[in-house]
């Protein structure tokens, strides 16, 4: 039988020791500590005080840790030494049957970790989603992460020792408790389905790529739609743009509606989860709404945006823009790298048929009346280290950051490398260097503001020229507009001031100026209280990243909730991933923010 936090609660400090006995390999004094903070609101929030207590610590106890853990396929493995735990974890990745030839490469491999770093590789070997890693995927991230930097790899390792402990509580604890995350589980696996529709060139790679209204996107778009028909939504439909829309109606048809969803497009070689949690989550939770026979006082209406993030065309937020009114009829006439105009490839998915000759007019019949709608909420994989280096699985968003992005040239007097004296230059590379440290420095001063050049040029640059031209991108963040107007004020006062001391000239073309899109208090407070529901604290954050939220927010209330990422939250990459006890915590906030929202819908 799984224990119940209420024995967890109630048992002396001896016996609640021993429920959790061999949560920590050989460590047993971390659960001592955090058992002095019972009782526990939830597993989530145990496993938060585990977090804390080993974090509060110090790196020498921390390393103990570690080294309290047998390497993989190693010595302890050969000589049945493992504690039960451990030979579980192992045996369910396979490691206890290599080949001789896999054998021996871990074996190196754990030689060659340990000479540099000074302690065990450790990796939460069942994974994601708690059903074991493969040896491949194994032996990949051993190489991977042999590569990396001392303080990373300390706290990836610890990472994934609070991974291995969760997963052992999964093993303790029933799942009504989150200790199987059913739901959290079944998402996942929704994620693995969705990404075995990519674009040619990178799907024989295993890349994912799927990029607007490709035959991969078109793909992507029926396997949503047959979904949504599964998860019982009352109406399912694909519109002028491609977005995928899924309504489940409320106690009348004519309720207002709760509008929710993200992007089921992808950057090139990205990951599984941006965009495509926002879409997938909300769809589980209706179902589970259908399959109770639950109806609330508002519909639930779904939306899969065809496209966010830019990468066949020009145009981004395409497929949000077209619900807010803000569609131009020019990205039509906007051509791919193969010259195809995106008026054409709607047409040839058919999005844009005889009976629709107007393709403008049936984009505009998309806009929504905000006053149908109680507000937005998207749910997101939060493509950042916050959370992760917090050891919290959820974060509450204050405001998406507003941004501004130039392309600039600054323009010296190429000369010869060797006979022009230093202070007789004028090199448009040094220019560009200067402005660069200044970027670093000023958006720090902030704390939460960002900046970045991330494009760096010397046309026809050459080794023995002194730089007479260079080209640079500037990309500018804050969570308010006022605080990035001010960055970006400093940032240009500092170009010219570098200009004129250095003798040289710029030109600098703004190409991007979004509004900050600031949480909605009341639709903030109502994730807040779906964080504390499930037993976490709450933690607010900006976002840095784009999102869809940002143009409804152009319309209608909106408020998002981050969910933590794997990796150091690495996202817009093939390791982007989240484990699935992380999103069943999102999946139970979500039914409690909708709840919530059913006993009052005022925000």
């Amino acid at each position: 039988m799984p224990y119940t936090l209420e024995q967890l609660n109630t048992a002396s400090p001896e016996a609640a020791a021993a429920l959790l006995d061999g949560l920590y390999e050989h460590t047993p004094w971390i659960v001592e500590h955090a058992l002095r903070q019972r009782p526990f609101a939830s597993l989530a929030a145990l496993k938060l005080a585990c977090a804390q207590a080993l974090a509060q610590a110090g790196e020498d106890a921390q390393l103990a840790l570690i080294r309290a853990h047998p390497e993989l396929a190693g010595k302890a493995m050969v000589d049945n030494t493992l504690t039960a735990e451990s030979t579980n974890e192992q045996n369910t990745a396979g490691l206890t049957r290599c080949t001789p030839q896999e054998f021996a490469h871990i074996q190196a491999l754990n030689q060659a970790y340990n000479e540099r770093f000074g302690w065990p590789f450790i990796l939460a070997v069942r994974g994601p989603r708690g059903a074991g890693l493969g040896k491949r995927q194994i032996i990949e991230t051993f190489e991977r992460r042999l590569q990396g930097h001392r303080a990373f790899e300390l706290q990836e390792c610890l990472r994934n020792i609070h991974r291995i402990a969760e997963i052992r509580l999964n093993d303790k604890f029933g799942a009504e408790l989150g200790g199987q995350p059913s739901l959290g589980n079944e998402l996942w696996d929704w994620h693995e389905s969705l990404a075995r529709h990519s674009d040619p060139g990178y799907a024989e790679q295993g890349q994912l790529t799927v990029t607007y209204l490709t035959a991969a996107h078109r793909a992507c778009a029926a396997e949503l739609q047959e979904r949504m028909r599964e998860c019982g939504f009352d109406e399912v439909t694909q519109d002028a743009v491609g977005n995928v829309v899924g309504v489940y109606h409320g106690h009348q048809h004519s309720a207002p509606r709760l509008l929710t969803g993200s992007h089921y497009d992808t950057v090139r070689n990205g990951g599984k989860y941006d965009g495509r949690l926002g879409i997938l989550l909300p769809m589980l939770c209706v179902r589970e709404l259908q399959r109770a026979g639950q109806r609330l006082p508002f519909g639930i209406e779904v939306v899969g945006f065809a496209e966010e993030e830019g990468q066949r065309y020009k145009a981004t937020f395409l497929g949000s823009s077209a619900l807010t009114g803000g569609f131009q009829p020019a990205w039509l006439d906007q051509q791919d790298a193969e010259g195809i105009p995106m008026r054409q490839a709607m047409q040839a998915a058919g999005l844009l048929t005889a009976n629709h000759p107007d393709p403008m007019a049936s984009i505009q019949a998309l806009q929504r009346d905000p006053q149908r709608y109680i507000g937005f909420v998207e749910v997101h994989i939060e493509q950042g280290p916050v959370l992760n280096e917090l050891n919290l699985p959820l974060g509450v968003v204050t405001s998406i950051n507003g941004s501004v992005r130039y392309m600039g040239r600054i323009q010296g007097t190429a000369s010869h490398a060797g006979t022009t004296p230093m202070d007789r230059r004028q090199d448009a590379a040094c220019a560009a260097a200067e402005l660069a440290l200044y970027l670093e420095r000023r958006a720090a001063q902030d704390s939460d503001s960002v900046a970045t050049m991330g494009m760096l040029q010397v046309p026809s640059g050459s080794i023995n020229v002194v730089p007479g031209a260079c080209q640079f991108s500037l990309d500018m963040r804050a969570p308010t507009d006022a605080q990035r107007d001010a960055l970006v004020a400093d940032v240009l006062a500092e170009l010219q001031a570098i200009a004129r001391r250095r003798g040289v000239s710029y030109t600098l073309d703004e190409t991007v100026r979004a509004s900050a899109a600031p949480s909605h208090p009341a639709l903030q407070a109502r994730w807040e209280q779906a964080v504390q529901a499930v037993g976490l604290p709450i933690h607010r954050m900006p976002s840095g990243a784009g999102h869809d939220a940002m143009k409804l927010h152009e319309v209608m209330p909106q408020a998002m909730l981050f969910v933590r990422g794997e990796h150091s939250g690495i996202s817009h990459n093939p390791m982007e991933s989240t484990h699935s006890n992380d999103m069943e915590l999102a999946i139970r906030a979500f039914q409690h923010l909708l709840h919530s929202l059913a006993q009052d819908p005022t925000v």
